[in-house]
């Protein structure tokens, strides 16, 4: 019994040796022996609002270890661990959530840090916008897609599909600006249905675009020309139009005016008399002839009509007969025109 106790006693001592040994000695301890733990993350892009998990782990499964974990200088929280990594949750409201962190293993006095985590925040693509513009031939389709995402952060992959089939590979822009791809199809006379697809380096966070049906069309040239030229050719129309009522009616006008000027009865003829003396029984004015002249006229119907002319006569007034008049001067009396 008293052996017993003695053994007791001496694997006590010893024990309590070893440990005290194992603290003095923890700055002496070889790095292979108790290494930093390392702090990792499924993930290491996030986007604002995410819940994302940090793993700390040691290399030496047989050891109690206390696991704490830093964000910048400020501690957060503590947890124990042996043989499985411990997990802290962690909620990336804002930017400053993106780190460093980093986490620290402890075994008694001896502790070790990890390296410093920082996550990655990306803006997730909005769904990209697909554009089809198509030339085509009496054979062929030669068909331009363009595909762009006006949000999420850069840079932006774009893939091409037909259907369901991928017809591209894909396509990064760092730049805010569409990704091109060409292709020709043989005039099938089917319609065919193309889309694209946005992602950046968010993984799980890929955007479709809605797809656009491209319709054959009968010959060849640009099959949207077309729906573009009709309203400037329907505006041209009214405007010619417009131009020619405006130059046509005063014309119309000045037709029918001539036309109503003219006498109903095309076979009379319009003579114009001599002008005869006031005075019957006084005598011819001397050296003064009477001259008659006759033009034949067409009326707009084509019919001629005879114009007679008269030369007028005047008679000089002696000077007792225009007593009334101012300054005594001689006048003359026109005589009125008999038809």
């Amino acid at each position: 019994m008293r052996s017993h106790l003695n053994t007791l006693l001496f694997w006590g001592t010893f024990s309590s040796v070893t440990f005290q040994n194992a603290v003095l000695d923890c700055g002496m301890m070889k790095t292979d022996e108790f290494p930093s733990p390392r702090l990792h993350s499924e993930t290491n892009v996030v986007m604002k609002g995410q819940n994302v998990s940090l793993f700390c782990s040691h290399e030496n499964k047989s050891l109690q270890i206390t696991y704490s974990l830093f964000w910048r200088d400020k501690y957060l929280r503590t947890q124990n661990g042996t043989e499985e990594p411990v997990i802290f949750y962690l909620d990336i409201s804002e930017a400053a959530d993106s780190g460093p962190y980093k986490c620290k293993a402890e075994v008694l006095q001896c502790a070790k840090y990890s390296r410093e985590f920082s996550f990655t925040i990306v803006d997730p693509v909005t769904a990209p916008v697909l554009s089809v513009s198509v030339t085509q031939t009496e054979t062929e389709r030669h068909i331009t897609l363009h595909c762009i995402s006006v949000n999420g952060s850069l840079p932006i992959r774009y893939t091409f599909f037909e259907k369901d089939v991928t017809i591209s590979p894909a396509i990064s822009k760092d730049r805010r600006e569409p990704a091109e791809f060409n292709i020709t199809r043989k005039n099938s006379g089917e319609d065919e249905e193309y889309r694209c697809e946005a992602g950046n380096s968010l993984p799980n966070h890929t955007k479709d675009s809605q797809p656009v049906t491209v319709t054959p069309t009968g010959g060849g040239g640009c099959p949207f020309c077309l729906q573009l030229l009709l309203p400037g050719l329907f505006l041209m129309l009214i405007v010619i139009v417009l131009i020619l009522a405006f130059w046509m009616l005063p014309k119309y006008k000045a037709r029918k005016a001539m036309r109503d000027d003219v006498p109903k009865d095309r076979g009379e003829v319009g003579i114009y008399a001599n002008i005869s003396n006031n005075q019957a029984d006084e005598a011819s004015v001397p050296d003064v002839e009477s001259r008659q002249c006759v033009s034949t006229a067409r009326d707009g119907a084509g019919d001629s009509q005879e114009i007679h002319y008269a030369t007028p006569m005047f008679r000089e007034v002696a000077p007792t007969e225009q007593e009334a008049c101012n300054d005594y001067k001689t006048g003359y009396v026109y005589s009125e025109l008999a038809f």
